[in-house]
């Protein structure tokens, strides 16, 4: 037989039931907290209509959507037509002859969807929390993958915002409950397009928004560069790096605001951005918040649907990028033929909080454990009665399992080890005989001999 090369594809990773564990404890985190704030789940497809998604991320976003090949191309008519439209997707154009589908690239452009789709039956404001795969064609790297997790949570039907104050709430209290030090970024893209218009071109408006969102990458030379080399003059840079300086006051909103105005404040956008952002931090004063909201000019996220306030996650204490990410959108279902329903969210990079948890060592001991009790195996008859023993523990939701076939205490005890199960029970013939077990704590070393009719009372923490 030839020598099979399996692999996996490269960006995509598998899961053992370790990880899987970890990532749960991060869900279920995450997943609690959108429900303590009223948020329901909702699902939808892997993939979308490929009109759905093209045009809605920008010109990068754009590149990385992954298109599906169309079905059928099995006949030669179709077979020859395609090799014409792949001439065309060559060039960077779309056609339906090659496909007409592509996997889901985040979950706010679906969710729009499902809201222009579904409006008239929906209670708004209608709140929304989505926990699915999502797929990018990126570049992988640490904490950059192609296929990964999103938990987004959306507040859609309201103008108010008590959202934007609530959802950075859910961010620190999420954050603050997997003990992972962070910071909360907060800008307006209201004050990137007064930016456009200060400069005297709002056409500009997606080209700044695009450079800025580089800086931390590429830093600010090279966002000058960039700048120019998308048409904008000397003086527009000037006053583009005018603004983004104003970030070297960061720690202290009330200055940043000020400098900003000076900037910004004669112009309608500018000023509303301000007000909003004010607005929303005094609403979070009076919350005793475990980290910082922190106003970053720099931010500008350069997804085209943001209209308001934005949020970026920044983890401290470890090299990565945004772990969390989100903002106001006004008119997204508008792009589906349904105007007029504003909305607002955040989104969690599970993936790399995975990441930073695993660097800081912050997930509790207790997710290691999957099985609480192995029930040895030691021969027929002692394996039935730990085997109806064994349901009693289960009827009281104790995790448990009894060993599949009867072996030496050694194999046993090295099948408990590998999988950190920190209890076991064993029923020898002496127990038996004697209608009794032996508890041993793995962990400690410690054993001790019970009834059998005690065992489902016995407490495995």
């Amino acid at each position: 037989m030839a020598k099979v090369n399996v692999s996996i594809p490269q960006g995509t990773r598998d899961f053992g039931p370790d990880v899987v564990r970890k990532r749960n404890y991060i869900f279920n985190t995450i997943r609690n907290v959108f429900e303590l704030y009223g948020f329901q789940p909702l699902e939808t497809p892997a993939m979308e209509n490929l009109d759905t998604l093209m045009g809605k991320y920008g010109e990068e976003g754009n590149k990385l959507i992954f298109k599906i090949l169309n079905n059928g191309l099995d006949n030669p008519a179709k077979r020859e037509k395609a090799r014409e439209d792949f001439e065309k997707i060559l060039e960077g154009k779309n056609t339906e002859g090659i496909t007409e589908r592509a996997l889901k690239y985040d979950l706010t452009i679906p969710f729009a969807r499902y809201v222009a789709l579904n409006h008239n039956q929906l209670t708004f404001p209608f709140k929304r929390y989505q926990i699915q795969p999502v797929w990018r064609a990126d570049r992988p790297a640490r904490g950059r993958y192609r296929e990964f997790y999103q938990c987004d949570a959306d507040v859609v039907g309201s103008f108010s915002l008590l959202n934007e104050v609530e959802l950075v709430i859910i961010y620190a209290t999420v954050f603050e409950q997997l003990k992972i030090p962070v910071e909360i970024k907060i800008n307006n893209r209201k004050l990137l397009t007064a930016l456009a218009e200060v400069c005297g071109d709002i056409n500009k408006m997606m080209d700044i928004t695009i450079a800025i969102d580089k800086l931390d990458k590429i830093g600010l030379e090279k966002v000058k560069e960039e700048l120019s080399h998308r048409d904008l003059n000397k003086d527009q840079v000037n006053t583009i790096s005018k603004y983004l300086s104003t970030a070297e006051y960061s720690g202290d909103n009330k200055t940043v605001i000020e400098e900003l105005k000076k900037i910004l404040g004669n112009n309608k956008n500018g000023k509303e951005g301000l007000d909003e952002l004010q607005s929303i931090l005094e609403r979070l004063h009076d919350v005793a918040l475990k980290c910082k909201v922190l106003i970053d000019p720099t931010l500008a996220r350069g997804l085209n649907y943001y209209t308001g306030a934005i949020f970026e996650i920044k983890a401290l204490q470890v090299k990565m990028c945004s772990i969390g990410g989100g903002g106001r959108y006004d008119d997204l279902t508008g792009l589906f033929g349904v105007p007029n329903i504003p909305g607002v969210g955040i989104s969690f990079g599970v993936d790399r909080i995975y990441d930073v948890m695993e660097e800081l060592k912050l997930f509790p001991e207790e997710v290691h454990t999957g099985t609480q009790v192995l029930f040895f195996n030691l021969g027929e008859k002692e394996s039935k009665t730990a085997f109806l023993l064994m349901q009693q523990l289960r009827n009281k939701n104790t995790r448990c399992e009894l060993y599949h076939e009867q072996a030496k205490f050694d194999k046993q005890f090295k099948y408990a080890e590998n999988k950190n199960i920190p209890y076991a029970v064993i029923i020898g013939s002496k127990e038996l005989e004697e209608k009794t077990c032996v508890v041993k704590d793995l962990r400690k070393g410690e054993q001790q001999t019970l009834p059998a009719n005690k065992l489902a009372d016995f407490s495995f923490i």
